[in-house]
């Protein structure tokens, strides 16, 4: 009989990250493409980019790029509303991915990674912030994460461009003295303001100031006042999330999960966790904060298989796979 395939993918607004593995848990192949930003490049060249990661997991695994896969489970960033959804998933189905499609927001791949519950609390943030709850009748909680204009701030491009704002505070006499300033110069070859000038001008793409956002949590490590502030005001985003889904879910005192996904948060800085468990504490007496030890691409292939007939000891053999065997 020939083998049964599934892919799966995490699509985050820097990367993509997806997997290529077998209905039996084994991971074939794994390939990392771009981020998908549908509502910017549009659905079709989003589509094609997946696509061609596609073939790309089937040309290093050895299997024909010609191939159809059974299950194709892709959680993305960026499809936040429920139309977002459908017009992805009418544009995968297009292309004739897979015999089936399913299209979701990121924040569920984290859930789905993080807890055995089926239900609980995921916050994700990588280059940007976005959270989901799911109550234990099923029922989906979630916010528009569409940036600045529903409110949103955080992330490694908010506290990087925070960080570079607050040297540039620093040298015009705004804001207080930070070692952000010469960290600015280490990383970019110019001082705060140059570098201002040149986001501005389109020298330097935003997304590029993410490289900044590792520095200002490292420097929290080490006590620089300014640094901490941020990334206080970054847990405090975090918490927010988790806040509103406590009371939007009636959750109260009940003991649920609160998994913590993505890159910035993943990476557990002792400052940012710290606060973050304090003052999870306070809203949420009964939750169980759980870093992501594994990529959230483990969510996305456990649906992906899941919807393909497997079991738990295959979602099992697939997730050891993607963490190196843990």
């Amino acid at each position: 009989m020939s083998p049964r395939y599934v892919v799966a993918a995490d699509g985050g607004n820097s990367k993509t990250d997806l997997a290529l593995a077998t209905v039996d848990g084994t991971v074939l192949a794994r390939v990392t493409g771009p981020g998908t930003r549908g509502p910017v490049d549009g659905l079709a060249t989003t589509a094609d980019a997946l696509v061609a990661l596609v073939h790309q997991a089937l040309e290093q695994a050895g299997v024909d790029p010609a191939t159809k896969v059974d299950v194709a489970s892709f959680y993305l960033a960026n499809v936040d509303l429920p139309v977002e959804e459908d017009a992805m998933t009418e544009a995968l189905r297009a292309v004739a991915i897979a015999d089936e499609v399913e299209v979701a927001n990121d924040t569920l791949a984290v859930l789905r990674a993080g807890t055995d519950a089926g239900w609980g609390v995921a916050v994700v943030s990588g280059a940007g912030i976005n959270a989901v709850g799911r109550g234990p009748d099923g029922r989906t909680e979630r916010f528009l994460g569409l940036g600045a204009i529903s409110g949103d701030w955080g992330g490694g491009w908010g506290v990087g461009v925070a960080g570079v704002a607050a040297a540039v505070r620093a040298g015009d006499g705004r804001g207080p003295a930070t070692v952000l300033r010469d960290r600015v110069v280490e990383v970019f070859g110019m001082d705060a303001e140059a570098v201002a000038v040149a986001v501005h001008n389109g020298k330097i793409p935003e997304l590029s100031v993410l490289a900044f956002a590792p520095v200002v949590f490292d420097a929290a490590i080490v006590g620089d006042e300014v640094a901490v502030q941020l990334v206080h005001r970054h847990a405090d985003e975090v918490v927010s999330y988790v806040d509103a889904l406590v009371r939007r879910m009636a959750l109260g005192s009940a003991e649920f999960d609160v998994v913590l996904g993505g890159s910035v948060l993943q990476a557990a800085n002792p400052v940012l966790m710290a606060r973050v468990r304090e003052r999870v504490a306070a809203v949420a007496p009964g939750a169980r904060i759980v870093v992501l030890d594994v990529p959230p691409l483990a969510g996305a292939l456990a649906s992906a298989l899941e919807r393909a007939g497997a079991g738990a000891p295959e979602i099992e053999r697939a997730r050891r796979g993607l963490s190196g065997g843990r």
